[in-house]
């Protein structure tokens, strides 16, 4: 539930009269936030600023809870076990094939880039230009594009990067010229399966 409750308060002077009336406007999701999992943040916050006000698709766009790695497997004498998967909370794409942001939720008691050093070794992997970490409040932005400046900064909610801004300056990293963004822009191979490359397979495509 989100929005704002007007209270009114009326004040009365001895005898009972009213003589003023105060007004107070709570917003009272503010009191809420601090409750929900990371998952009603997703949810309420991080997708509709990414979908509703950036206007990136949520179909052929974006992915939630992507898992990419399998987890190591560890050999201890007859014992054997799997360490823990890889899973990114988003990951954008330009295109199917194309990879371009990754985003790292937390739950609000955390700082807004609490999930960055997670989100940052995931981009690493999978070779991931721009990456951000969020609580619900806003987004911290680490572009790994950049080699002198502002490498990190804070963006509101309703500030989150388009499609085509991501793709402008995924452009200028990789050196795409506009004779290239065609051969670049072209889907990989479908043969119907309905299976999507891994993501090691993805950094192949890319070279």
């Amino acid at each position: 539930m989100s929005g704002e409750v007007i209270v009114k308060i009326a004040v009365t002077d001895t005898i009972g009269n009213i003589c003023a009336e105060d007004i107070t406007i709570i917003n009272f999701m503010d009191f809420d936030k601090k409750a929900l999992s990371e998952r009603d943040i997703c949810t309420k916050y991080i997708t509709p600023a990414i979908v509703q006000t950036a206007g990136w698709d949520l179909h052929t766009q974006i992915r939630e809870e992507v898992t990419f790695t399998a987890g190591q497997i560890y050999v201890r004498g007859k014992m054997v076990h799997r360490g823990e998967s890889k899973r990114a909370d988003y990951i954008l794409y330009y295109k199917p094939n194309i990879q371009i942001a990754v985003i790292e939720a937390k739950d609000n008691n955390h700082s807004v880039g609490s999930g960055m050093q997670q989100a940052l070794n995931y981009a690493e992997m999978l070779d991931i230009p721009f990456v951000y970490s969020s609580n619900g409040d806003a987004f911290l932005e680490h572009d790994r594009t950049v080699t002198s400046g502002i490498i990190e900064r804070e963006i509101p909610l309703d500030k989150f990067p388009t499609p085509q801004e991501l793709w402008q300056r995924y452009c200028q990293w990789r050196n795409i010229d506009d004779q290239l963004q065609p051969i670049v822009n072209q889907s990989y191979y479908d043969d119907g399966s309905g299976k999507s490359p891994r993501y090691y397979q993805l950094l192949l495509i890319k070279l």
